[in-house]
């Protein structure tokens, strides 16, 4: 196809939040979310907690405020530092792994974490100081539009556990663990999630670089109010992207799209990065492969922007040989059908977005918990997961394809 990209077009790694739910807002809703676990004494995210972690972290990052790999590493440590410092001996023995522990690849999944338990300390178990601080490290890791939209997961979570006929007692149950200890030099991970949320960031300031495959992303429902009557969208971003790179094809293009083969990498488990049949990068324009990189940057790009230029630059750099499949809905109208599944094969990225045909028994009336309303999706990278230090395992838990 012709190179015919639009002037002044690019997609911007690290774009700021786009969402239903602006950054403050995203705040609040951190705010009011309540932590439900097993600790005799009931944790909560204050109103106080959400603002001063927020807070704590501009006031810690104001001289690193570059928007660098450099900065993001140094920034993120002092966060962990600061983080572990409200701990107790036995909690940090809890929440520190050894860098290359297998442990890393078998605690994250799109299962419950009474199915699957996750690695390090479970942020009800903690005060609302250790809380702050924990919140702290993801949100100098992420970039404002990830972090509003990580909170927004949370967020759907808590909802869902307040709401729904759910009698799953581990909505609202948040990990977090180090594997190696948190340096801007040499190479430590973050691990943090919960349900519908497995992020797996690994820092090298040796190498300059920081990774997040694999991440697991996950919303039900897909639009909820908060506490403070708000409405929140967590997907709408990913949504918005994907529908603006669907409706970019020819007629032709989307036929060969929706006749391929949609696959699903099991979030915590071993996979083969299976491509199938779909419409390849060498199929499309300039325009359109940068609608599709504005697509993968969801994922790819949830750190800062020399960051996430760099993971999107090796994606580009075979975007050619990666095959995109799509089944479902062919407009973005949560109102009608069952939602979209769509993958993203190529050598150097791997995506699943697939909605779940089924609300798990988290039925709220007159609140979609199903299909549009019930998405997992999964990032990996076939050829740097966990930045090639460990090696996947097989899944403790249950396989996560539709209907989990």
């Amino acid at each position: 196809m012709t190179d015919d990209t639009p002037t002044g077009h690019t997609p911007s790694p690290r774009r700021r939040t786009r969402t239903t739910v602006t950054f403050g807002a995203a705040l609040l809703l951190t705010a009011g979310l309540t932590l439900a676990g097993c600790a005799s004494t009931s944790a909560s995210v204050s109103t106080a907690t959400a603002t001063t972690a927020a807070t704590a972290t501009r006031t810690a990052t104001a001289a690193a405020t570059t928007d660098s790999t450099a900065g993001t590493i140094a920034d993120t440590t002092a966060a962990a530092d600061a983080f572990l410092a409200t701990l107790t001996d036995e909690q940090r023995d809890a929440v520190l792994y050894a860098y290359d522990d297998a442990t890393k690849t078998t605690s994250w999944s799109n299962f419950p974490v009474t199915f699957v338990q996750r690695a390090g300390l479970n942020l009800a178990d903690l005060t609302e100081e250790q809380q702050t601080a924990a919140l702290a490290v993801l949100e100098s890791l992420l970039s404002d539009e990830a972090y509003a939209t990580v909170v927004g997961i949370m967020g759907g979570d808590e909802y869902l556990h307040e709401n729904s006929s759910s009698t799953e007692s581990s909505l609202g149950q948040y990990y977090i663990a180090f594997f190696g200890d948190p340096s801007d030099t040499n190479a430590w991970s973050v691990q943090f999630g919960g349900r519908h949320l497995g992020i797996n960031a690994d820092l090298n300031g040796t190498d300059n670089a920081i990774t997040f495959a694999p991440t697991h992303l996950g919303v039900q429902p897909a639009v909820y109010t908060n506490a403070d009557g708000e409405e929140v969208q967590p997907f709408d971003g990913i949504y918005t992207d994907a529908f603006a790179f669907f409706d970019s094809l020819t007629a032709e293009q989307q036929t060969t799209l929706t006749s391929g083969d949609v696959t699903m990498c099991a979030p915590g488990d071993e996979c083969d990065y299976s491509s199938g049949a779909g419409l390849t990068g060498a199929d499309l324009t300039g325009a359109q492969k940068q609608l599709l990189l504005a697509l993968i940057a969801n994922w790819a790009g949830m750190a800062d922007d020399e960051t996430n230029a760099a993971a999107l630059a090796k994606i580009e750099a075979t975007l050619d040989d990666t095959v995109i499949a799509w089944s479902g809905e062919t407009t973005y109208d949560m109102s009608t059908g069952d939602g979209i599944s769509f993958s993203i094969s190529g050598p150097n990225v791997y995506i699943a977005f697939q909605a779940q045909r089924g609300s798990a028994g988290a039925d709220v009336a007159g609140v979609s918990t199903s299909g549009w309303g019930h998405v997992h999706t999964i990032y990996r990278d076939p050829t740097n997961d966990y930045a090639n230090r460990v090696t996947q395992q097989a899944a403790s838990g249950m396989a996560g394809g539709p209907g989990n």
